[in-house]
């Protein structure tokens, strides 16, 4: 880290999910879906009559986050997957207890 012992430049911030400076598409892309799932399921909680989605997208979030956050590679990685993993839990949670996975006749 001699980046931080000797401050150069104003660096402008970046965002990057690589921090250590190697290409990773695929972790990438999981860490990104398990936050993108978690967001749709914790959101479709606030309406009971969406329980369908927020079941199954919650469950599918959790499933997906939980094997990324087993492949992740750098630290930016896991703090999505964390976010994402709460949320669909959440999202799982309140979606079976509005209904369940499967809509009412």
């Amino acid at each position: 880290m001699p980046h931080v012992l000797q401050p150069s430049e104003r660096e402008r911030f970046r965002f990057t999910l690589n921090t250590d400076g190697r290409p990773h598409p695929t972790e990438n892309a999981l860490a990104i879906a398990t936050l993108a799932c978690g967001i749709v399921a914790f959101v479709a909680t606030f309406w009971p009559a969406a329980h369908v989605v927020s079941s199954w997208i919650g469950t599918l979030g959790f499933g997906m986050g939980l094997y990324s956050q087993y492949v992740s590679a750098t630290t930016p990685q896991r703090a999505l997957n964390v976010v994402g993993l709460v949320g669909s839990f959440v999202g799982a949670a309140l979606g079976i207890a509005h209904g369940g996975f499967l809509p009412h006749p």
